[in-house]
C-alpha cells in the first residue's frame, strides 16, 4: 500500500462522475478502508464554508454500509469536522474507487452539533435518475441511524476520532 495512490469517484446513479480526486490508502481493518488526501488549493463550500489548501480528509469506507465518514482536519492538525456522505456501498477497482452518492449529507462539528444537507436534492434526484424503493428506504433508514447514533453520542466513533492520523502527501 506504501506509496500507492487511488483515484476516488463520487457518482450520480446514473453512472457519471460527479467529483473525482486522488486519495492514498493508509489502512484496511475489518472492511474498513481508510484512505487520506489533502486539499491542494482553496475551495469554497456552500455549507463548509472555506476550506483552507493543507486540509486533510481522512476518508472512510465499508463495502456493507450505506454511507462513507470524511474527517477534516485543519492544515495545523486541529479537528475541522466529519462529513456523512450517505451512498451506495463502494466499489474498488484495481486503483479506482468508486460509489454512487445519495445527495443526503450530515456535517458533525467538533461540539457535536450537526447539520443535515441535501434532503431536497435526495427528493428530486430520487424522482430525475428512478432511484428504486430499496435504495430510497436503504438512504432514508441509514440517515436516520446516523442521526440517532450522533444524538446517542455513539457517532462519530472512537476509530473515526483517534485512528489513523500520518501525514498526507496526494491532493484532491
Amino acid at each position: 500500500m506504501p506509496g500507492r495512490t487511488l483515484t476516488v469517484n463520487s457518482r450520480k446513479f446514473d453512472g457519471t462522475i460527479n467529483r473525482t480526486w486522488e486519495c492514498r490508502p493508509i489502512g484496511i481493518a475489518d472492511s474498513q478502508l481508510v484512505l487520506v488526501g489533502s486539499f491542494a488549493h482553496d475551495v469554497e463550500h456552500p455549507d463548509l464554508g472555506r476550506i483552507a489548501a493543507g486540509t486533510i480528509s481522512y476518508e472512510f469506507f465499508w463495502p456493507d454500509r450505506w454511507y462513507n465518514v470524511f474527517r477534516f482536519h485543519e492544515p495545523d492538525g486541529s479537528l475541522r469536522n466529519f462529513y456523512y456522505n450517505i451512498s451506495m456501498p463502494y466499489s474498488l477497482d484495481r486503483d479506482q474507487l468508486d460509489y454512487v452518492d445519495l445527495d443526503i449529507d450530515i456535517i458533525v462539528w467538533p461540539d457535536g452539533s450537526f447539520r443535515i444537507l441535501d434532503l431536497a436534492e435526495f427528493d428530486q434526484n430520487k424522482v430525475t435518475y428512478d432511484y428504486p424503493a430499496d435504495v430510497i428506504a436503504n438512504a432514508e433508514r441509514t440517515m436516520d441511524e446516523i442521526i440517532s447514533a450522533i444524538r446517542d453520542g455513539s457517532q462519530p466513533t472512537d476509530f473515526l476520532l483517534t485512528g489513523h492520523l500520518p501525514g498526507a502527501e496526494q491532493t484532491r
